[in-house]
């Protein structure tokens, strides 16, 4: 059980999705925000394959870790925000089919990081197939932290 310190977590999180510049390049949709978890799709293109046909890498490490970040923003305060500290990801199965769905969750809150994991799957036809699985660190930082380092 998490607890949240932020009660309108879902209005701020759908705001800065508004300036999630890099997950519009790369057109992946969160559309399940709760207490501590997060859901989203990547309709999957030919930009989002290596060289062989199958999804990158990189594609799957990166929705894994914005499902993963964002599942942490459900439970921050809202003078804080979350960065990537660490994340590790293990590849399963190849990626082939039409779809990537990811899924996020905070395995353990504490004050100044929290322990996240994502599964992602691939979706081909009716197959779904578990590609990948990360576990992150997202380290949590204070709005005057984050207005420092933009100056």
């Amino acid at each position: 059980m998490v607890k949240v310190f932020n009660q309108n977590y879902k209005a701020r999180i759908k705001k800065f999705l508004e300036r999630q510049h890099f997950m519009k390049l790369v057109g992946f949709d969160l559309n399940v925000i709760d207490e501590g978890r997060t859901e989203g799709w990547l309709e999957l293109r030919e930009e989002h394959q290596q060289q062989t046909g199958l999804v990158h890498g990189g594609v799957t490490a990166t929705v894994a870790d914005i499902v993963a970040g964002f599942s942490a923003y459900t439970v921050v305060a809202e003078d804080q925000h979350v960065v990537t500290g660490e994340i590790k990801i293990s590849y399963f199965a190849p990626g082939r089919g039409q779809k990537l769905y990811a899924k996020g969750w905070v395995v353990k809150q504490g004050k100044k990081m929290n322990f996240c994991e994502a599964e992602v799957w691939c979706i081909d036809g009716e197959k779904r197939t578990l590609i990948a699985k990360a576990t992150t660190t997202m380290v949590t930082l204070f709005s005057e932290d984050v207005a420092k380092r933009k100056s």
